[in-house]
């Protein structure tokens, strides 16, 4: 599903993100990405969504290479990527419905079934209900819940996420990652960004270890991923 080829990342000035990264995660999987601060952990994901791209090597999502893909076409490629973030990314002038709604607003789906769509992720975040509220009434881990429903009303088969948990306390970050479980355990690929490193030994999945822009530990027992 994620496949990264001798990935260099340099920015402006000379910085160097990223070094010579060969990495991948199988479809289905859920798998962490660990690290101090400015170890590439947020620049995987930036490439991952083709918010940035690569200096060097390739990046190949779901069998499709990224460097093939024309700047036109990155709309429709983030169709099949489901992105959440750490500080919500929420329209605070818009009701909860329109703020989960949007991405299928950008794909010209009609009215009504945006509604049908928009109550179903929120039912399964558990804020069915809310959908006329609007996000400054709700809590952090509500606000949460509410970026996570937008990442898969489009059903992606990929989500990314970047210290989803970042400004959670330890309770509502296990509800956190307990929904993200249940969307792996319906076949939905999960790469987490996380520094919560009890968090992710409670889950018992793969972490994926950087330092300095290099693989330090890709998690597996023996050999590559696939």
């Amino acid at each position: 599903m994620i496949r990264f080829e001798q990935v260099a990342k340099r920015y402006p000035g000379g910085r160097e993100a990223l070094s010579e990264l060969s990495v991948s995660v199988r479809k289905g999987e859920m798998a962490f990405l660990t690290g101090h601060s400015g170890a590439g952990k947020s620049t995987i994901l930036k490439l991952i969504a083709l918010i940035e791209r690569p200096t060097r090597g390739q990046v190949i999502i779901n069998g499709q290479n990224t460097n093939g893909i024309s700047r036109r076409q990155i709309p429709a490629f983030r169709r099949r990527i489901g992105m959440v973030f750490q500080d919500h990314k929420l329209l605070y002038d818009r009701t909860v419905l329109d703020n989960v709604g949007l991405p299928l607003v950008v794909q010209g789906i009609g009215h009504r079934e945006i509604g049908r769509r928009v109550r179903a992720a929120l039912d399964q975040v558990g804020l069915l209900g809310k959908e006329k509220i609007f996000p400054v009434a709700l809590s952090t881990g509500e606000q949460q819940r509410v970026g996570i429903a937008r990442a898969v009303v489009s059903k992606p088969d990929l989500l990314i996420a970047d210290e989803p948990t970042g400004n959670l306390d330890p309770e509502l970050s296990l509800e956190i990652m307990n929904l993200f479980q249940r969307f792996n355990d319906v076949g939905v690929t999960l790469l987490i960004a996380s520094h919560d490193h009890s968090l992710i030994e409670r889950l018992g999945k793969r972490r994926i270890t950087l330092a300095s822009g290099r693989l330090l530990s890709n998690g597996l027992a023996e050999g590559p991923g696939v």
